[in-house]
């Protein structure tokens, strides 16, 4: 697809995504300005359920890269679909082609969104950080940009077989989504950490932006 072919489409394809979830889950977000506007960033943010990925995209209001298992471009449509607004598919039982990849996207120049925990949380409250994180900022030395969820648990737990909503113009249900985007860690402030320094703060982070979000929840 011809770029302006390809922007085109993702700007439909976001604007279309922002109004379906400011109106089923009356969708609210801070924090944008924070995302380089240029160049490789890479964002974290915590896992609550499927509808994470797309809160945080609209977050961070820039072109992005996702890596999604290779189970959920099938069937073939839809897997177009997918990588056609930015997901890369990667074969979830081999994590060092995540790693492999995710090196690759940065060093490109994307933005990339990694859910560090590695999986949708079962009880809501964030998973520790998995390992693999220093190994991707070793190879591409990127600023970091830490994301929270919050509501998304609330509106689609792990094993509901819907999500439930809470429409903008209705009264609140308590499954409201927001998303806040929190300030940059630059590649100064992470480069010299150990890695339990580093998924230490990039745990904290994270999980200060979760209670910001909260603040924004429609109640």
């Amino acid at each position: 697809m011809n770029d302006w072919r390809s922007r085109l489409w993702y700007d439909f394809n976001f604007c279309t995504v922002w109004t379906l979830y400011s109106l089923l889950f009356s969708y609210r977000c801070r924090g944008f300005q924070h995302v380089p506007k240029n160049g490789p960033v890479l964002v974290l943010a915590n896992h609550e359920s499927y509808l994470d990925p797309i809160a945080v995209g609209l977050a961070v209001r820039r072109r992005v890269k996702f890596l999604a298992r290779h189970s959920l471009f099938r069937p073939p449509w839809f897997g177009d679909y997918l990588r056609s607004v930015g997901c890369i598919e990667v074969d979830q039982s081999m994590a060092k082609e995540g790693l492999r990849k995710s090196i690759q996207l940065l060093q490109a120049g994307e933005a990339l969104i990694i859910f560090p925990e590695g999986q949708r949380t079962p009880t809501g409250q964030m998973l520790p950080f998995r390992r693999g994180i220093d190994l991707v900022l070793r190879k591409a030395p990127v600023p970091i940009v830490p994301v929270g969820v919050a509501g998304a648990y609330e509106a689609y737990p792990l094993h509901a077989p819907m999500p439930r909503f809470s429409p903008l113009f209705w009264p609140p249900t308590g499954a409201a989504v927001a998303a806040s985007v929190g300030p940059v860690i630059s590649v100064e402030e992470h480069s010299r950490l150990r890695e339990e320094q580093l998924l230490t703060l990039l745990f904290d982070r994270v999980q200060e932006q979760v209670r910001q979000a909260e603040k924004l929840l429609r109640h």
